[in-house]
């Protein structure tokens, strides 16, 4: 690891230590992810782009919360970690999978994270989460065929916590993007758009796609490097690796706090960007949020 432009020796302690362990950490942090057969197999979504027909598909709003996979009798994460609700939350669920998000509201990410990790459940703070469901796992049918199955099976659990996610048309891109900018502008994440002659497939592709007013994607945090001027003892950047390998520093998005106390070496970090080079590396990177449910 190149180490140039790293904290100098009168940094405080966690530096010192994230510096000593960073080597180790560098060469095993991809190592560290769960295995692919302790993953919830779910349908994951690419990037809206063009060239979509828009008549094919059904479209929701994008929940900003935990995603949680139903297996008929336990909530999982999608990276596998098991999710300790009360008793009540999940009384009456059905024997069937179900793929959907746990939510505390817009806005509130932090919230539902924070609910949804601790494996002692908190039951005041669970009375604000809901479970938003928007597909059936199992079904062999399509997506058509699922959503009115998906609609009957939370009606009938009659709980106001678990709810189906609503789903509608739109005929053209610019209704998409007034739809888009309506639930942003209410705080709102974005949008999901589900094509409608799908099947449940647990990987990614353009069957199950996300659009929101700015793009964003993870990356593996690998480096500190030293804030200069008003930041200087602080976190400057972060050195992250996307998972195709390149790497770039993301500077921006941090509070004072997270320039005191950044994310630990080899976390996996989501980062907001617009567009991106010729080379692949994102255009103004700025950090938003620590991905601890992975």
């Amino acid at each position: 690891m190149r180490t140039e432009k790293l904290f100098p020796m009168h940094m405080s302690r966690w530096f010192l230590i994230a510096l000593l362990a960073s080597c180790c950490i560098q060469k095993t942090a991809f190592a560290l992810d769960d295995p692919a057969s302790k993953r919830a197999p779910v349908m994951l979504a690419n990037v809206y782009h063009a060239g979509i027909d828009l008549r094919e598909y059904w479209v929701s709003e994008k929940y900003d919360g935990i995603r949680a996979y139903w297996d008929g009798k336990k909530l999982w994460t999608r990276g596998g970690e098991a999710i300790a609700p009360p008793a009540w939350f999940v009384a009456g669920w059905p024997e069937i999978a179900l793929d959907g998000e746990l939510w505390a509201g817009r806005g509130r990410f932090a919230a539902a994270l924070s609910t949804a990790r601790r494996q002692m459940p908190d039951d005041i703070a669970w009375r604000n989460m809901r479970f938003m469901v928007f597909d059936l796992p199992a079904h062999a049918g399509t997506f058509d065929q699922r959503l009115p199955m998906l609609r009957s099976s939370i009606a009938a659990i009659g709980l106001p916590w678990v709810q189906a996610v609503k789903q509608s048309k739109v005929s053209d891109h610019h209704s998409l993007q007034k739809m888009l900018s309506a639930i942003t502008k209410d705080g709102g994440e974005g949008l999901m758009l589900h094509r409608g002659a799908s099947h449940y497939r647990a990987e990614r592709n353009d069957d199950l796609l996300k659009l929101k007013l700015h793009d964003d994607a993870e990356a593996r945090v690998i480096a500190y490097i030293a804030g200069k001027g008003k930041y200087a003892g602080q976190l400057g950047a972060l050195l992250v690796e996307m998972p195709g390998g390149q790497r770039f520093k993301i500077g921006s998005g941090f509070s004072d706090a997270q320039r005191a106390d950044p994310p630990p070496m080899g976390s996996l970090v989501t980062y907001r960007f617009r567009g991106v080079h010729d080379s692949g590396i994102p255009r103004f990177a700025s950090f938003l949020r620590v991905r601890e449910d992975q």
